[in-house]
């Protein structure tokens, strides 16, 4: 069975994103354009609109017009949109539209403003709807017309993509078209990532929906301009503190005209704008700007999956890593593989679970199968290329004759007490700390020996795997 979410991401290492002119934060705006695109029996829908709008409780009519829905999103067309496109061009900062290809096309006038302040004009779909139920091949053929109707409206085609009320299928459906840099339909990061599709090595920029004027919309929301300026202040502070620190990322703000374009709500905007820019290093890209640098600064670099091995791959792949035990790998494979076991640490958990729930017989076969340190096999060079690498990590390989001499006696001992050979790994040790370890041990009683013995058998496998995998 194979997982499909991925909970990893870029995991603790996540990179410093590295922006440009060593900017501290990226800061991306984003102004979703849906007004004549929504929901509405004119758009040759069955029902009315009923998402994120000031109407309390508001519910889908069918087969009716909703006068007042209609005007909430007329107003963010004639009023709100105008707002903010002089806030945004008169403090000099470019944003990313959203745009529905439908409502484009209903609104050239604002295109045209979009288009003349030099803002990205990214697709938001073909129509503002509900996508979950949507058949994959309807929903194929809506992309292809959101992107047809788009750039015949816009003059050229969409480079990035949301769909916002998406499917299951979204991501993967725009990713295969190939035409996009960017895609967000995804909130799971504060920093760009590959998402393989196929072929096809597609960048994805995270949204949000919390920094995002669709709270004014929902419960529990935001009920004055202030508070969205504190949670904005807030992120923003946090997010700058880590890119003081070396750990710089992107902070995403959604909008849209019908909301954060009344005048209430558009006040903690600006006052968040306002604070935002004056500190030092902060960028204010378009989100095809974030996209052009993410994939010049970490192309994506593909390589051999654990999770997307067949059985006998996998097992030719990690049978190895547990000495001599390929039983191990071929258990593993039976587990729910996912893209956290695409990494060192997380193969490392599910083979060291196999190895863990093995019969004691089994365990100790695994005990068994490995090599005496700088013992016969090793003298006669027989060991696995693992062994033999980690032997001679600690110059086990270059040994005096009185050292391999006292190495051989203790090896003797060893095993004649505890019935299985002496493990430790090397690559953790010099040869004196080893020797004092094989000391100490010896003295040790047989069960806290298997236990350690086992515990030095997972830690060979994590740094064999670290080895190979990231």
């Amino acid at each position: 069975m194979r997982y499909p979410r991925d909970f990893r991401g870029h995991g603790p290492d996540a990179p410093d994103a590295k922006w440009p002119g060593g900017a501290k934060i990226a800061v991306s705006l984003v102004l979703n354009y849906e007004e004549g695109g929504e929901n509405n029996i004119l758009h040759g829908d069955g029902q009315s609109e009923a998402f994120l709008s000031d109407i309390a409780g508001a519910a889908p009519w069918p087969g009716q017009r909703h006068w007042n829905m209609e005007s909430i999103y007329d107003y963010g067309a004639r009023a709100g949109f105008w707002r903010l496109h002089r806030l945004f061009t008169g403090m000099g900062i470019p944003v990313t539209i959203y745009g529905v290809a439908t409502a484009l096309a209903r609104n050239p006038e604002q295109v045209a403003a979009m288009r003349a302040a030099g803002w990205e004009i990214a697709s938001h779909g073909l129509k503002w709807v509900e996508h979950r139920d949507m058949p994959l091949e309807v929903e194929r053929t809506q992309i292809a017309e959101a992107i047809r109707l788009h750039t015949e409206v816009v003059g050229e085609p969409p480079r990035g993509w949301y769909t916002g009320r998406c499917s299951v299928n979204t991501v993967d459906l725009t990713a295969a078209t190939g035409q996009f840099d960017w895609i967000s339909d995804t909130y799971d990061d504060d920093l760009p990532y590959w998402r393989e599709v196929g072929a096809r090595d597609q960048l994805v920029i995270p949204y949000t929906l919390e920094a995002n004027d669709m709270r004014f919309a929902t419960a529990p929301g935001y009920i004055e301009g202030q508070q969205f300026f504190q949670y904005l202040k807030d992120s923003f502070d946090t997010l700058y503190t880590e890119g003081l620190a070396g750990h710089a990322k992107m902070f995403s703000i959604g909008l849209h005209c019908r909301l954060i374009g009344r005048p209430g709500k558009i006040a903690g905007l600006k006052r968040f704008l306002d604070y935002a820019k004056s500190h030092k290093d902060v960028w204010f890209p378009r989100r095809i700007e974030i996209a052009q640098h993410w994939a010049k600064t970490f192309p994506h670099k593909r390589f051999a999956r654990p999770s997307q091995m067949d059985r006998s791959t996998f097992v030719a792949t990690w049978g190895s890593i547990f000495e001599h035990s390929p039983w191990i790998a071929d258990r593993a494979f039976d587990l729910e593989l996912g893209p956290a076991h695409d990494n060192a640490t997380g193969l490392h958990n599910a083979l060291a679970r196999m190895f863990r729930s093995a019969a004691q017989a089994e365990r100790l076969g695994v005990l068994k199968a490995h090599p005496d340190l700088a013992g016969k096999l090793a003298a006669a060079k027989k060991l696995t290329a693992e062994s033999t690498a980690e032997q001679a990590s600690a110059t086990l390989d270059a040994l005096t004759d009185a050292e391999r001499g006292q190495f051989q006696a203790l090896n003797t001992a060893y095993v004649a007490k505890h019935g299985f050979p002496f493990i430790i790994a090397v690559r953790d040790h010099t040869k004196a700390t080893i020797l004092s370890a094989f000391q100490t041990r010896l003295a040790n009683d047989t069960a806290t020996e298997f236990a350690t013995a086992c515990g030095q058998v997972e830690r060979i496998a994590l740094l064999r795997l670290k080895a190979i995998l990231p």
